[in-house]
């Protein structure tokens, strides 16, 4: 009997993780370049010993949440006219540095000048390779290819490199569109067949439609969790009265 209460608790703990994602996805509905976490779920064992008369048979105790990684679909790309402004059409990332030294990778393209010219995101983490502007280049003047090549006056001042992993979808979310790889995702690489669009933007992928909906349907499992973790007290407290 106590493994049905294993089962409820964890099951409202898996979908109190999965309203959580969700609910931070529908917070950055609006933030350039998101990319939406995809949560799944997998089996949870109380123990393999079994009991007396079934030695050796798993005992489950329900779900748990688990991260898949962000999902891969694209945003909206809306144009801004802005010369800095880059949106990204394939699967590709631009490379930032963080104020830790470490490189993120991100799909936000709006990119802007700090005090030393640097080309920057909107957190001020410079581009990685990084891109300076020289004196009296203003943005503009600056001309950007679908191939990252930045010119001005005719003439070739930087490059910015697209970049992606062996498995995106096992990126790791650092903050808002940030992302860095892990040991799953493998190691960064020159992405290839990705272009670039200036003066425009690549949106957050959350569809608000699709994420009301599994907000509701994880509230609806939590509820019946709980609902079944009463049931199972109420079955304990009529065996402890027969008990006596």
């Amino acid at each position: 009997m106590l493994e049905g209460l294993y089962s409820a608790a964890s099951g409202m703990d898996a979908q109190q993780q999965r309203l959580d994602a969700i609910s931070n996805d529908i917070a950055n509905i609006d933030t350039t370049g998101y990319q939406s976490e995809r949560i799944g779920f997998e089996s949870l064992l109380n123990n393999s010993a079994g009991s007396a008369g079934a030695p050796g048979v798993s005992v489950g105790t329900g779900a748990a949440a688990v991260s898949l990684g962000p999902s891969q679909v694209g945003g909206p790309v809306t144009q801004t006219g802005q010369p800095l402004d880059l949106a990204i059409s394939g699967d590709a990332y631009f490379q930032v540095r963080r104020g830790d030294g470490s490189i993120a990778l991100t799909r936000d393209g709006s990119f802007q000048l700090d005090a030393g010219r640097r080309l920057t995101n909107a957190q001020g983490q410079p581009v990685q390779p990084p891109i300076t502007l020289p004196s009296g280049v203003q943005p503009s003047d600056v001309k950007i290819s679908t191939d990252g090549t930045l010119t001005a006056a005719g003439k070739k001042i930087g490059q910015i490199s697209l970049v992606t992993v062996p498995a995106p979808e096992q990126l790791t979310q650092v903050s808002g569109n940030l992302l860095t790889p892990s040991a799953a995702s493998g190691a960064v690489r020159p992405a290839s067949g990705a272009t670039l669009q200036q003066g425009a933007l690549s949106g957050s992928n959350v569809d608000l439609a699709s994420a009301m909906t599994q907000m509701m349907d994880a509230q609806q499992s939590y509820d019946l969790s709980s609902r079944a973790i009463s049931i199972e007290q109420q079955m304990l407290t009529i065996a402890n009265q027969i008990k006596k």
